[in-house]
């Protein structure tokens, strides 16, 4: 999943971020309401972790611009208040989950789970494509019953192209999917993970490079 961080406390954001990265997810941060909204106008985030109260541009501000055009996103909100009525405020936003500070990271990473397995884009239990089957709740690949030893890019990539059913997805779109904005545009990270990924898959050949416009599953 790709997901925003949103957090005017940089060493608790950095954290986060570090800590999401762990159980890969996609991350990227931002630091205040502005940085957010510029980064929520360019990538469709399936989730957004927000601090509510942000500096200069207020949070409550960014949840009624997601809210208001980004249908597919789904909102975590974060406060310092354990107040139930603040709470409740969020969640009239538009936030589809509340969590006070401090948390434990593991509850994070539940609930963010959950609301991935409740975006338009998640993943069934099990998907399937010829003899290969992936299982995104355990993390688990198998083709014609022998384990997949996948690194989680890999394991990202192809559950990707199999969300995509046979469409062919560009670099980009890729580049968007699995990786965070750490990357860089111009790498080849893409081609080698799609190359590792082919060795791995074994044959016959199960993905198929269509020049100039990406890569699709045969």
């Amino acid at each position: 999943m790709r997901v925003l961080v949103v957090e005017d406390d940089a060493p608790l954001a950095d954290a986060v971020a570090r800590g999401l990265r762990r159980e890969r997810f996609a991350v990227d941060v931002a630091y205040n309401g502005e940085e957010a909204l510029d980064k929520i106008g360019v990538v469709e985030y399936e989730i957004v972790v927000l601090d509510r109260h942000l500096p200069g541009v207020h949070g409550d501000t960014v949840c009624e611009k997601i809210v208001g055009e980004r249908a597919a996103t789904r909102i975590l909100m974060l406060t310092a208040s354990d107040d139930v009525s603040e709470r409740v405020e969020g969640l009239m936003l538009g936030a589809d989950d509340y969590l006070p500070k401090p948390f434990d990271m593991r509850e994070l990473v539940a609930r963010l789970r959950a609301l991935g397995r409740r975006s338009p884009h998640a993943a069934g239990p099990v998907l399937q494509w010829r003899d290969v089957s992936l299982d995104a709740a355990r993390r688990t690949a198998q083709r014609g019953g022998r384990d997949l030893r996948l690194t989680n890019r890999e394991f990202a990539v192809l559950e990707t192209l199999m969300l995509a059913d046979g469409a062919c997805l560009s670099a980009e779109q890729l580049m968007e999917r699995v990786w965070d904005e750490r990357l860089d545009p111009f790498s080849n990270a893409v081609r080698v993970t799609i190359l590792t990924l082919r060795r791995k898959l074994g044959d016959p050949p199960m993905i198929v490079t269509n020049p100039a416009v990406g890569y699709r599953l045969a």
